[in-house]
Parts: C-alpha cells; sequence; structure tokens
C-alpha cells in the first residue's frame, strides 16, 4: 500500500554512497573480518569503516542535518567502534545492530553536549544524483526530498528512529529491532505507521502519493490523529 513512499523515504534519506563501492559481506565474510580486525589486523578494520560508514554517516546526517557536525560524529563513532571490538560477542547481536546502538547513543550525546539542533540545510554535490535530468526536474526532486526530511523530522520519535535506520541506514527489520531493543512486530508496526504518517504530512502538497496507493487498495484516509 505504500510501497512507492517507502521509495521516496530512501531515496531523500539515503542518498548515493560518497565514500565506497563496497557492499556488505555474507555472514561468514563478516565474522572473518571482525576476528581479524580483534587480533589488530589494520586491514581488517579498515574494511570495517569502508563496509560501514556510508549507514554511519546517513544516520548521523539525517539525525543531525548538518554535514560538518555528521562527519564529525562518524569519526567519533568509529573511534567508540574500534574501542569496544574486543568486547563484542558475534553470537549475542548482528554487527550492523551493535554498530547502530553505538551510532545512535553518540548522536544522542552530541545533541546533549550541544543542546541543540544544527542545521545548514543542505546537502553536498555529491550526494546529489543529477546525471541526465531535466533542471525543473532537479529543483522539484530537491523540493520534495527537502519536506520530505522535514516531515520526518515531525514522527514520533520511535517512529523516526525506525524510519532512519531501516531507509537512511539500511539495515533489516531484524537488525533495526536488535539496535533499538525492539521485538521485531513492534518494529514492523512503528515502521508502518511512520510511512502512513508520512503519507498524511505529505499528501496536501504531494496527492499523487495518495493517489498512487489507492490504485490497489481501498481504505480510509488516516489522518494525523488517529496515527
Amino acid at each position: 500500500m505504500i510501497k512507492e513512499l517507502s521509495e521516496d523515504v530512501e531515496k531523500a534519506i539515503m542518498p548515493k554512497d560518497p565514500f565506497s563501492n563496497n557492499s556488505y559481506p555474507d555472514w561468514e565474510s563478516e565474522k572473518k573480518i571482525l576476528e581479524s580486525a580483534k587480533s589488530g589486523d589494520l586491514d581488517a578494520l579498515g574494511r570495517i569503516y569502508d563496509i560501514n560508514v556510508n549507514r554511519v554517516y546517513n544516520y548521523s546526517l539525517s539525525k543531525l542535518a548538518n554535514i560538518q557536525n555528521a562527519e564529525d560524529v562518524t569519526g567519533e563513532i568509529f573511534i567508540k567502534v574500534v574501542m569496544g571490538l574486543d568486547n563484542y560477542e558475534y553470537r549475542k547481536i548482528p554487527f550492523a545492530a551493535w554498530l547502530m546502538k553505538i551510532a545512535r547513543n553518540e548522536v544522542v550525546s552530541f545533541i546533549r553536549r550541544n543542546n541543540k539542533w544544527a542545521h545548514d540545510g543542505q546537502l553536498p554535490d555529491e550526494l546529489v544524483d543529477n546525471r541526465n535530468i531535466d533542471p525543473s526536474a532537479i529543483v522539484e526532486q530537491s523540493m520534495m526530498q527537502e519536506d520530505l526530511r522535514t516531515a520526518i523530522a515531525k514522527l514520533p520519535e520511535a517512529q523516526r528512529e525506525v524510519i532512519i535506520l531501516r531507509f537512511a541506514s539500511g539495515l533489516s527489520v531484524s537488525d533495526t529491532a536488535k539496535a533499538l531493543g525492539k521485538r521485531e512486530n513492534n518494529t514492523k508496526v512503528l515502521q508502518h505507521k511512520g510511512l502512513l504518517r508520512l503519507q498524511v504530512l505529505m499528501s496536501s502538497k504531494y496527492p499523487e502519493i495518495l493517489k498512487s496507493n489507492n490504485r490497489n487498495f481501498q481504505y480510509q484516509k488516516p489522518t494525523v490523529n488517529n496515527i
């Protein structure tokens, strides 16, 4: 029902990877990399950084909305990761969930230290894919992305955290649940409610969102108050 909106959310808060073309390794490969990193292998530590920096940076940028702050916090997060790696146990929690727990804590600490949400309201050029796009379409796309980011900021905290971890950091439902200390079913409900609430917040300016979702499903239009 809200597949199209899910795709729009992902495009708005999970931009093109400015750091790396590395794909996430399978379970066995990741385990070997982590074991090597624990033994002090600098190449393995570098691989961990290369694989995960994009999801951590996207999460930080989505939460802080300030490029310089997001870069600084990303660096601090990986320092904490390296310092805590010896205590990480693969069998207890997936590495991505463990990593994003650290990321969440560090972002919260940064906000508390600065006692405000820093905002510069812009993304670097390398995060925007403008190839072969009409200039007017670029403007329209940027406006919608900014409106969507504003709408995400209005979500209840629990829904916002799930949306950002799922779509900005690219975590699975399972890893998102573990990062937040929630059950998978609760995480799915929060994601669904968050996307529905975004639909309500965006539909007045972008009615095509409701039209596209109503092609195959008939349901009563939700309101912000009942989500």
